[in-house]
């Protein structure tokens, strides 16, 4: 299948000689959403990141746009009511990455007293505005079919209440796109490795990985969106001595063949006041997590030690009938929160809010510490209200505009998935049922930019397997940043589950060449 004509790549260089009103360093759901909030409203802005799009903690999440039932424990209403809000402003922006999941809470008897549990539910109910979602209710655990994963005998009775799942990554990309596609510059696996403040103007000097070019950015506003390399910005490449002000938090998944049958998700409550989650995953698989950990070492290297497999595997096996030993993980993965440093004596219970702080001695420059991705809009908000007198009257006034706004693939309605599964289908017949559902999963109504005019498979041109095509992984380089397999198979889908390493070696492979062919075709 030759694209060569046609390919115009998310990458291709565009000219700098112009001063941005913002430059943002860091391409993680922070980061972008930023820019996207920021070209919005009209105002010209620069990003970079050093690796690829949600490479760091924006990938690593649990994937739930949540509010945080146990947030309420720590008097933490403010944070709680913002992401309630937040769950259906989400959903309606992108309802092919984010749709509404059921949670089933057991009571466990020692821990939590119910009247305790029946309380947060009633607050987690109202305190958001909730319009679509369906309400908490109690379940009998030896009736209903979400106790019968469950050891017989102890788990009699629970709750079920709603909140959201997300595929993160692909939110991060979806922003970026939109960004760009409103004039924003995006630069992947570019570094900012310097800055120059001076009274009214940043230069930001950046070094593209791949080539070793470097570039000088100017820009009025720098905002400081490295996740866990936030203080590591402000201290190196800004030169600025600073007190450390996050908490580097690790937190690991674990992935096992599936455990249940129904489309539910579990939170079991553990005897040292964490809770961990039970979620369907990529409908053959289980995900399980998170711990809670303070973490010390250099972000990029962040891991599952195998104390924490062995810690996720006893905690969910408290509560299955079929114990879940080390021996059944297929996969694990790991991210470092940056969250903000409160004092906190525990990991666990550091603040999940966000704290912006903005430096106006010269050139503005805000940092931020802390957030989650369910708060990313509303953060990205608080960024340009906070900037307020430093743009333009007209930026002010389109406050709150991307609520409404779908992000690319998702102008179609919050419950329309299903007929527009149904319109792939009868367009692509010769699609099969899991490929087509996960196309619209993925891409929503952009599904059909992959698809074409395809009459067949093999219009899609090279299968690397897993329903993974060409033309899917042409248009992940061109569209959404995507340079390695790991973009793609890890990043930009899960399918890395189901591929073969030679597999994996082999997309590797294509995606090189590509590259190359690229750089030779722009080279003078």
């Amino acid at each position: 299948m030759d694209q060569s004509n046609t390919e115009t790549f998310a990458d291709t260089e565009a000219g700098l000689d112009r001063t941005y009103d913002l430059a943002v360093i860091g391409g993680g759901i922070n980061g972008c959403g930023i820019a996207r909030d920021a070209v919005g409203r009209g105002l010209s802005v620069y990003l970079c990141e050093q690796g690829d799009l949600a490479s760091g903690t924006s990938s690593a999440a649990t994937k739930l746009i949540h509010g945080g039932l146990r947030y309420l424990e720590y008097f933490e209403f403010r944070l709680v009511r913002e992401a309630l809000m937040e769950r259906e402003v989400l959903w309606r922006m992108a309802p092919h990455i984010v749709w509404p999941l059921r949670f089933v809470l057991p009571y466990h008897k020692g821990l939590r007293p119910a009247w305790i549990l029946r309380l947060g539910l009633f607050l987690y109910d109202h305190l958001g505005g909730r319009k679509l979602l369906p309400p908490t209710r109690t379940l009998d655990l030896t009736r209903d079919a979400a106790g019968k994963p469950l050891k017989p005998g102890i788990y009699r009775r629970g709750f079920e209440y709603s909140d959201c799942w997300v595929e993160d990554a692909r939110m991060v990309a979806l922003n970026a796109r939109d960004a760009q596609n409103r004039g924003a510059t995006i630069r992947t696996r570019t570094r900012a490795i310097a800055a120059e403040r001076g009274e009214d103007v940043w230069q930001l000097t950046t070094d593209n990985l791949r080539t070793g070019k470097l570039e000088t950015v100017r820009a009025r506003i720098l905002v400081n969106a490295a996740g866990p390399w936030v203080d590591h910005v402000l201290a190196l490449t800004l030169g600025r001595n600073t007190r450390t002000e996050v908490r580097l938090v690790q937190g690991s998944h674990i992935v096992v063949p599936k455990l249940f049958d129904h489309g539910r998700c579990y939170i079991f409550q553990n005897a040292d006041k964490r809770i961990i989650f039970a979620i369907p995953y990529e409908h053959d698989f289980t995900l399980i997590g998170t711990t809670d950990l303070d973490y010390h070492g250099d972000p990029a290297k962040v891991a599952a030690s195998k104390e924490e497999i062995d810690y996720l595997c006893a905690a969910a096996s408290e509560y299955f009938a079929q114990a879940v030993e080390p021996k059944d993980v297929v996969w694990t993965y790991s991210g470092v929160r940056p969250l903000y440093d409160d004092g906190a004596s525990d990991a666990q219970a550091t603040t999940r809010d966000y704290v912006l702080e903005l430096d106006e001695a010269g050139a503005p420059l805000l940092s931020v510490f802390g957030g989650k991705i369910t708060t990313y809009r509303r953060l990205a908000l608080h960024v340009l209200e906070k900037l307020g007198h430093h743009i333009s009257a007209q930026a002010r006034a389109r406050h709150d505009w991307s609520a409404g706004v779908p992000l690319p693939g998702g102008d179609f309605p919050v419950q329309g998935f299903d007929a527009l599964l149904a319109d792939l289908a009868r367009d692509y017949p010769w699609l099969s049922a899991t490929l087509c559902r996960r196309l619209a999963r993925a891409y929503g109504t952009r599904a059909r930019t992959i698809l074409g005019s395809a009459k067949d498979e093999a219009a899609l041109g090279r299968d690397f397997g897993a329903g993974l095509s060409e033309a899917e992984v042409l248009y992940l380089m061109r569209e959404e940043w995507a340079e390695e397999a790991a973009d793609v198979v890890w990043r930009r889908s899960k399918l890395g589950l189901r591929l073969s390493a030679d597999q994996i070696r082999a997309l590797d492979d294509f995606m090189v060449e590509r590259r190359a062919a690229r750089t030779a075709a722009q080279t003078p």
